[in-house]
């Protein structure tokens, strides 16, 4: 899979842009501030439609536009090779008046090849995986991070995790409605039924597909951790479900985050029984709490090196290596799972990295079908790869082929 065309209007720093995009190694060259990033960004959001860079749709419309305009279309557009297939994927963030006092709203529409699709019907066609230097976040941030890092790869590689994932946090919030209600108005529990089925019937595939999937990236990222620290550190993921479908021995309430355990033999089934039986033992305690208390939205994953959890106790050096692991496992995880590469997106990662470590990647991206990276230093790249790569040079939200 890659780029073929990439058009942006009035997105971040960039009024407009048209550009066709080489099928190999694209170098953006330019000072800080001036939209390199914010390529990534677009090509990223084409493939996972949110961004990496904030939670907010709204901030990454073009803000002279937006104050300037009521109405301001943001619009990202792919043309991109899939197979032996060409595809167009439009993505259009319309901010609209609503209402008085000058409020406007954003809507998003996505469509593919002409025609308007649901986010959770497209996510997965065209694929991307980014690497920026902030992702830190993943093995050191609060546990959102690590499920939204999660639910951002398995919905670009699992077609029906975006949309079994939206239903599931439809059901959650409805859920804790009624539990907030039954608090403190009481009322017949027996109508938490239908939503503990609900709830259990579509986090149990979640939690089946995570436990897969962390299974297998962290197959290929132990491989890639040993080669980097050349045999010195083992890396292990270790998957935390809140609702944990293995049977504790001897009743234990937990399992140590060092125990290696395998829940790979479990069936859906088991798990879905499982979880609707744990809800209903908790009912009382979540009334009183109005919220639910276990479930795939209180998950964890946690990065241990040599049993050693890098969240807590894991140098900088450590965690950036671990990081490049799980990103360079994601790229063939996904290859792996869709029969494509991936485009692979690099933000400012030469300068973060000492000169064994860019050899390391560059050998492991060797394989790959497109490559962008960003940097403000043509020098942190061998003279070869220069010469075999396109570079173009960004300034002021203007991109300019060299």
């Amino acid at each position: 899979m890659y780029l073929k065309h990439l058009s942006l209007t009035n997105f971040r720093n960039f009024t407009r842009l048209d550009i066709d995009v080489p099928r190999r190694i694209v170098v953006l060259l330019g000072s800080n501030a001036q939209g390199k990033t914010s390529v990534l960004e677009a090509v990223y959001f084409l493939a996972a439609f949110t961004s990496f860079q904030t939670h907010a749709d709204r901030q990454i419309v073009n803000f002279t536009e937006a104050k300037n305009n009521a109405l301001t279309v943001t619009r990202l557009v792919a043309e991109y090779q899939r197979g032996n297939s060409k595809h167009r994927l439009e993505a259009r963030l319309i901010l609209e008046p609503m209402g008085v006092l000058n409020s406007q709203r954003l809507r998003k529409e996505v469509l593919l090849d002409g025609v308007k699709k649901h986010v959770s019907e497209v996510i997965g066609h065209f694929n991307a995986v980014i690497f920026v230097p902030q992702m830190s976040q993943i093995i050191e941030g609060a546990p959102e991070e690590r499920r939204r890092y999660l639910n951002l790869a398995l919905a670009q590689s699992t077609p029906a995790y975006a949309r079994v994932l939206s239903e599931y946090s439809q059901a959650l919030t409805q859920r804790n409605a009624l539990l907030k209600l039954l608090g403190e108005r009481s009322g017949n529990p027996d109508q938490l039924e239908v939503w503990d089925e609900t709830l259990a019937r579509l986090g149990a595939q979640l939690i089946l597909w995570r436990i897969d999937a962390v299974q297998q990236i962290e197959r290929l990222a132990s491989r890639v951790h040993n080669e980097l620290t050349r045999g010195s550190e083992i890396l292990r993921l270790s998957y935390e479900p809140a609702f944990d479908p293995l049977p504790k021995p001897n009743g234990q309430l937990g399992l140590r985050m060092t125990t290696v355990v395998d829940r790979s033999g479990l069936d859906l089934k088991e798990i879905q029984a499982g979880f609707r039986e744990r809800l209903r033992e908790r009912r009382s305690e979540e009334i009183a709490r109005g919220v639910t208390t276990i479930g795939p939205h209180r998950d964890e994953l946690r990065f241990l090196a040599n049993n050693i959890d890098l969240a807590d106790y894991g140098s900088r050096g450590q965690v950036r290596t671990a990081l490049l692991s799980l990103k360079l496992a994601e790229v063939n995880w996904m290859k792996e799972r869709t029969g494509e590469w991936p485009v692979i997106l690099l933000d400012e990662v030469m300068a973060e990295l000492d000169v064994n470590r860019r050899a390391d990647l560059l050998k492991y991206l060797g394989e790959s079908e497109q490559i962008l990276f960003t940097t403000t230093d043509l020098h942190l790249f061998s003279t070869d790869f220069i010469e075999k790569a396109e570079v173009w040079r960004v300034e002021s939200g203007t991109i300019i082929p060299r």
